[in-house]
């Protein structure tokens, strides 16, 4: 019997490696979220359905969502809790009292792979954020970051959490069902619930931040979007129309409270702007909610340092330099309104009025730049305007992008057997490249294994595979500055098919006989058996005829045969039939 060949699926998915040249960043926690109090319980999606990449995406993503906050007892607390087929606590609410301790343990938490074991992890979640009925305690949050893929029954522990006054909220990076994500969440729903895809997460990082701000910083007069002549200042509402109205006061803090400024506002105001003030000064600020024929009154403050008129050279910094691409950042100068800023850049070789320009709104503190060429120096521009003024601020910066990381276009599979896959790339760029690393792994989870080889091999076969498995195999180029290309494929190994043996044919009466057969072992992807034969002898009318048995069968009765027929068994899998014999009957003889 012919064996069938095993199909395979090729997926190509090219993989950008490079090496990262990141600014550096302050993980000291600003002073606008100083009155926070609260507990933030991460529930995070470690499980094998998440990617390496995208999981470090997710890590970044929180790393960069906290470090505003003030950690430990008295003001945030945080603990992790990752998803997997036995959750685990990665760390409780005790264990960092300070953002750089935090930032340390975040950027360290290793991908556990397995199962999506949501609702036990949030019963385990469930148990860290309880506290004892009639316990005054600061606000809790829950937040949820997951791919969304089979999150399971998780209303039953997201319910006992709302009902314990735990906030719940969630961000999917992948595939998700709106409304168990919209159940699980606590409204209003449009501040609680993201979808995003893994490379643009720092999108949502502000609105979400803000969202969590307003749970555990519930008496904060915020100061945001600080120049250095004007601050924006936040708070939540205290007051509900009628006769009531806010008074804020600020001014220097070095002068007498009594030469503050003074601003009655409206009580739907819940922010206002404060101008015309001193570069590189510190400030006071007082807001009072007044209520009419009431003795008490509410009064929230915040203090914060302007600016300095002189921005510092290195202000504008060039990040994350490739070949073709670089990430520029800055410290906010403009705040809102008519002002924008105007982005030059060209190779400084070049004249500087052949520099490309974009215009950037006010609120931007970041840009990337691409279609850039490698190895080539680029010097910048950032000039931030503001309108009725003639005077404008200028930042400057250069940087030198990468070399071309030349990497395999091409990835062939050959070889294809129940242990074994060679895997071919082209083209080979032994000048260019110092070696090549072929790492591989089944899919979705298990060890990874790798295979070092030289700059001039093109193939490897790769043994001791799973039959009848799915593997990741990753072939990176990497180059004598540490810079990597990699190009990925699926492939399959076959499935193991052992075939019949043992085909006995015995004679039951005068047309008839049993058929019996064993197989050499039981494969785990058997699924049954094709029993095929001739009946009607040499006349016209003769005809094959076949019947399928379920894999437990192993003998069957063959009734209406002709003095000699041939009889064929032969084992179905999943994938294909394996190997299978046939016996002849004679009229009034034992089979042969």
């Amino acid at each position: 019997m012919r064996r069938l060949g095993v199909a395979c699926l090729l997926l190509l998915l090219l993989l950008s490696a490079r090496v990262p040249r990141s600014c550096a960043r302050d993980t000291t926690p600003d002073s606008g979220f100083d009155c926070c109090e609260g507990d933030v319980l991460l529930l995070l999606d470690s499980s094998g359905s998440i990617s390496f990449y995208e999981f470090s995406r997710m890590l970044h993503f929180l790393s960069d969502l906290l470090r505003p906050f003030h950690v430990g007892r008295g003001h945030v607390r945080v603990a992790l809790v990752q998803v997997d087929t036995e959750p685990r606590v990665e760390f409780d609410f005790d264990a960092h009292s300070s953002q750089n301790e935090l930032q340390d343990a975040l950027l360290r938490t290793p991908q556990l792979r397995g199962d999506t074991m949501t609702e036990k992890a949030l019963l385990l979640a469930q148990r860290l954020l309880w506290r004892p009925a009639g316990q005054k305690a600061p606000p809790r949050v829950l937040l949820w970051l997951t791919d969304g893929v089979e999150p399971g029954n998780v209303e039953g522990p997201i319910s006992a959490l709302h009902k314990e006054g735990v906030s719940v909220l969630a961000v999917s990076t992948g595939h998700s069902n709106y409304q168990v994500f919209s159940r699980a969440v606590t409204p209003p729903i449009k501040q609680h619930l993201y979808f995003v895809d893994p490379d643009y997460m720092d999108i949502i990082t502000k609105d979400l931040r803000e969202a969590i701000t307003d749970l555990i910083c519930t008496e904060c007069l915020h100061v945001r979007d600080v120049t250095s002549h004007s601050a924006l200042l936040h708070w939540q509402a205290i007051l509900i129309g009628g006769l009531s109205h806010y008074e804020l006061q600020y001014g220097e803090t070095e002068s007498n409270s009594d030469t503050y400024r003074k601003l009655t506002l409206s009580p739907d105001h819940t922010w206002t702007e404060v101008t015309d003030l001193q570069p590189d000064t510190h400030y006071g600020v007082r807001l009072t909610a007044h209520t009419p024929y009431s003795t008490h009154s509410t009064t929230l403050s915040a203090g914060f340092t302007t600016l300095p008129d002189l921005i510092c050279t290195d202000c504008l910094q060039a990040c994350d330099v490739t070949s073709h691409s670089a990430l520029l950042h800055w410290q906010a100068i403009l705040i809102g309104g008519l002002s924008h800023y105007e982005l030059q850049y060209g190779e400084t070789e070049s004249s500087s009025d052949t520099y490309r320009k974009l215009t950037l709104s006010p609120d931007h503190t970041w840009t990337e730049v691409t279609d850039l060429q490698p190895d080539t120096h680029y010097g910048v521009r950032l000039t931030a305007h503001t309108p009725y003024s003639t005077h404008s601020t200028t930042l400057s910066a250069g940087f030198t992008t990468l070399p071309d990381v030349f990497y395999p276009t091409t990835v062939m599979v050959s070889e294809s057997g129940p242990d074994r896959l060679r895997v071919s790339w082209s083209p080979v760029q032994s000048g260019r490249v110092e070696w090549y690393r072929v790492e591989f792994g089944p899919i979705p989870r298990g060890d990874v294994r790798s295979v070092t080889l030289s700059r001039s091999q093109s193939s490897v076969l790769l043994t001791q595979l799973q039959p009848d498995t799915h593997y990741l195999i990753t072939i990176s180029a990497v180059h004598s500055s540490g810079q990597e290309g990699a190009i990925s494929v699926k492939a399959c190994t076959e499935e193991v098919l052992p075939g019949v043996h043992d085909l006995g044919l015995t004679q039951m009466g005068f047309d008839s006989v049993k058929v019996d057969w064993r197989t050499q072992e039981q494969a785990a992807g058997l699924q049954g058996y094709w029993v095929k034969w001739e009946t009607g002898g040499s006349s016209p009318s003769s005809s094959s005829s076949s019947r399928y048995l379920p894999a437990q069968t192993l003998s069957t009765v063959l009734t209406h045969l002709n003095p000699t027929t041939r009889v064929c068994v032969s084992p179905v899998y999943r994938t294909a039939r394996g190997e299978g014999l046939c016996c002849t009957t004679h009229t009034h003889t034992a089979a042969s």
